[in-house]
């Protein structure tokens, strides 16, 4: 038995927040079906032209629901300092929380922030600290992109979203998506269940005993940072550059002008 979607649920009359549900709701008109192939293009050219010129990044993953007050807010801001001191730009989901404490300290420490956010019904809007940020309607469009611009992922305590953008990164490490960049977890009380779980993974043959260095689980600044320059750094030639490359605005590029990496 088919359905005919309704109007409202149409490709073209849905709002912008309904676009991932739209999308996964099964096969459409084929009208539809194509509007949604633009629209998943044109949320792929916009993150292409607006990070362009963000140079390497760090990408910082971790819970919108963390305050302020929690010490996982201040260890995020460490981090995001620590990691504009080694030239890179940080980049994360450009929510509050993790994201916005990351973003924060690079920003404190003259670094270039960036965020890539998502359009979701109850607002999630960008945080206060982004040199540059994009809003993305599609949840796996955002996480390409999160994953495309960064040679290494630091994951700090957070939700179901936090899982799937360390499995997604960790997958693609695995397969040989992408190259081997380091994988540093924080927080490891907050992580020593799944850890823990990992582990097992390993000892059932779920997946290698290699697999196991994939990750690198610290509390330290100082010891990821380490990390990330030993596994991020020196294998693919990274260098200081402070002369932005030529920009075109009418292509929608901006540069963003500070001493950065560069491959």
């Amino acid at each position: 038995m088919s359905e005919v979607p309704s109007a409202i649920d149409s490709a073209i009359t849905a709002p912008p927040q309904r676009a991932d549900e739209i999308f996964l709701e099964g096969p459409r008109s084929r009208f539809d079906e194509l509007i949604t192939l633009f629209r998943v293009m044109w949320d792929f050219l916009r993150g292409f032209r607006v990070l362009h010129f963000v140079g390497p990044c760090v990408t910082v993953f971790g819970s919108a629901r963390v305050k302020i007050d929690n010490p996982y807010y201040d260890l995020a801001r460490q981090m995001g300092a620590a990691i504009t001191r080694l030239g890179f730009t940080v980049m994360t989901g450009g929510g509050p929380g993790i994201m916005e404490a990351a973003n924060r300290g690079a920003k404190e420490a003259g670094g270039r922030s960036v965020g890539c956010n998502i359009e979701l019904p109850f607002e999630q809007r960008p945080n206060a600290y982004l040199d540059r940020c994009v809003t993305m309607h599609y949840f796996f469009v955002r996480k390409t992109l999160l994953v495309k611009y960064s040679y290494a992922f630091v994951v700090l305590p957070g939700g179901a979203g936090t899982l799937d953008e360390l499995f997604e990164a960790l997958t693609l490490i695995q397969t040989g998506k992408i190259k081997n960049f380091p994988v540093v977890v924080m927080g490891t009380d907050y992580w020593r269940e799944l850890t823990g779980f990992i582990d097992k993974m390993v000892a059932t043959g779920m997946i290698s005993a290699s697999d196991l260095k994939l990750i690198y689980a610290t509390d330290s600044v100082e010891d990821a940072i380490a990390h990330i320059e030993t596994h991020a750094i020196k294998p693919f030639g990274l260098r200081r550059v402070t002369r932005g490359r030529r920009h075109f605005p009418w292509l929608g590029e901006r540069s963003l002008q500070s001493v950065t990496r560069a491959s």
